[in-house]
């Protein structure tokens, strides 16, 4: 039976947006991909202006930021108990309570969700019966310790905000200019979250990105400080690094989404399928990291298929066609199983065939990315199967941690088909050390990007870029007041149920982990010569193999 891995087609971008400006230094592009679900995803790339007068006359009124707001005097949250020097034992936190008429468990998602559209008409259900939490300050580090040390990934906070910090910090101007292409804006105000929405994105993709960001208020009342934010929803990075050097600096749009690359300056934010992604049924991480657990005990290492298997859509990227090619057919064994997905009969049949935790029945799993990156490579690290991982081009947040050989084995884009083939002979001769790749992948998802972890790394980041910034944030007149009330109350089916199942219960009596120091740039060097070493010796292995 064809079993499917995460739908790596359904992420890649999404709409078609075409930004016209004259600049003697920049071009507009755009792709138009078709995919998943109805049949029909767009993919967009875009490039930010870097001429000013022309830029501003193209900005959406959305883009200015007014001088000052009044603010509403309730807050989300109520203010953490301070901490008692002995470390005496104190009752748990109260539980959060959400009380909606309606509240519905069907089993089918909306066509079209109206969700967040619906909440920014109507922000009276953001209202409050407990006194304003003290903002946090932009100028010291997250407070309150857990006394535990943050991943080595944690340190890529550091590298995605280093270009803001040598230009001397963030600005309004720069803001504004991240506006361009902006999905929305989310302003946070004394533990409050404003958002202004530009544009829709792709299915609810930016609902589910909202939604976490006020789980983190919700986890750690009175400790996220005051920000102002432009957030970006489709998958393609587009502040060019090359346009923003030297005497261009000032003018650096500071952009987050969720993935980038070696070419730009985006900054990455864990992506919103960590809430579920209602379109193709896919559960919150909490949940799925169970699944996925319980699936990987099911079938033995050794006793899964013996070939290495991909599920998806190809519709999306040359790459992936290319895949297809390394099947196995009547004059070829590439040692390779590949299916596409088609995720329009596969909604129809109510998903019966892509529960990600009956996936892990091959010793070897294929990550190959679509348009950009896939939110499918955290499902198939976490197989316990060794990952065969097609030259990426894109990063997200914890993936410039993984280590060829150690997590994953690296696998020739120009040369799929052989380099898969030689990855299986390989493991199948060396089992016990194919095993380990796969357990260390699987161990480092489970233990290493759990949803505490998802958390604590963005209430770093938001602290480390408020640091940044060069002006006191104040609510936009076009933004809304958004609360979890807001959000959960207006949804319907499974938005409903995944936003109920991945809202966080209560506030964190414990700190984050220790934000560890930044990278030297001898550390950064050597991080990239191990990997680039280690790939080159995979393939010196490969050409001995071939030539024999």
């Amino acid at each position: 039976m064809a079993l499917a891995v995460a739908p790596t087609g359904a992420v890649d971008g999404h709409r078609s947006r075409k930004l016209a400006v004259a600049l003697s230094r920049t071009s507009s592009t755009f792709l138009f991909f078709s995919v998943v679900v109805v049949g029909v995803v767009f993919a967009s790339a875009r490039w930010i202006t870097t001429t000013s007068t022309t830029l501003q006359a193209s900005l959406p009124a959305a883009a200015a930021i007014p001088a000052a707001a009044a603010l509403h005097h309730q807050t989300q949250h109520p203010t953490p108990s301070p901490r008692s020097p002995s470390r005496a034992p104190r009752p748990p936190p109260a539980a959060y309570s959400i009380s909606c008429p309606n509240i519905s468990h069907a089993a089918k998602a909306p066509e079209s969700s109206q969700t967040l559209a619906l909440a920014l008409s109507f922000s009276s259900s953001c209202r409050r019966s407990y006194p304003d939490a003290p903002p946090a300050t932009n100028t010291t580090a997250a407070p309150s310790s857990s006394n535990s040390s943050c991943p080595s990934y944690f340190r890529f906070i550091h590298e995605d905000l280093r270009p803001w910090r040598a230009a001397g910090g963030v600005t309004r101007a720069m803001l504004a200019r991240a506006g361009v292409t902006a999905s929305f804006r989310l302003v946070v105000l004394r533990g409050r979250a404003y958002v202004q929405r530009f544009r829709p994105a792709f299915q609810t993709r930016d609902l589910f990105t909202i939604w976490g960001i006020l789980q983190l208020l919700r986890r750690y009342p009175g400790r996220v400080p005051d920000l102002d934010l432009m957030f970006d929803c489709v998958d393609w990075p587009v502040v060019r690094t090359h346009l923003y050097r030297g005497k261009h600096a000032p003018f650096m749009p500071p952009l987050f989404r969720y993935c980038g690359d070696d070419r730009t300056l985006d900054i990455v934010f864990p992506d919103w399928s960590f809430w579920g992604w209602p379109e193709i049924n896919i559960k919150p991480w909490d949940a799925l990291q169970k699944d996925l657990k319980n699936g990987n005990s099911r079938v033995t290492w050794s006793d899964r298929e013996p070939y290495a298997y991909w599920k998806g859509n190809t519709a999306v990227a040359v790459s992936r066609q290319e895949l297809v090619k390394c099947n196995i057919s009547s004059t070829q064994d590439w040692k390779a199983r590949i299916y596409t997905q088609d995720w329009f009969q596969e909604s129809k049949a109510g998903y019966t065939n892509s529960n990600l935790g009956n996936q892990c029945t091959h010793r070897y799993k294929i990550y190959v990315e679509g348009s950009a990156w896939s939110i499918s490579q955290k499902y198939i690290l976490a197989c316990d199967s060794m990952t065969l991982l097609v030259t990426p081009k894109y990063y997200d947040f914890f993936s410039r941690s993984l280590m060829p050989i150690q997590h994953y084995w690296p696998v020739r884009d120009d040369n799929k088909c052989a380099s898969i083939k030689y990855a299986v002979e390989w493991g199948n001769s060396h089992k016990q050390s194919a095993q380990r790749i796969g357990k260390e992948a699987s161990n480092f998802i489970q233990e290493e990007v759990n949803m505490d972890l998802v958390y604590d790394y963005m209430l770093h980041l938001l602290t480390e870029y408020a640091k940044l910034l060069r002006f006191k944030p104040t609510k936009p007149p076009e933004a809304v007041e958004v609360c979890p009330e807001s959000l959960i109350c207006q949804a319907e089916g499974i938005e409903k149920k995944f936003l109920t199942e991945s809202m966080v219960k209560s506030a964190h009596d414990s700190g984050p982990c220790d934000l560890p120091p930044p990278f030297s740039p001898l550390e950064l060097r050597m991080l990239k010569q191990r990997k680039e070493n280690t790939i080159r010796q995979v393939e010196m292995w490969e050409r001995r193999a071939s030539a024999a």
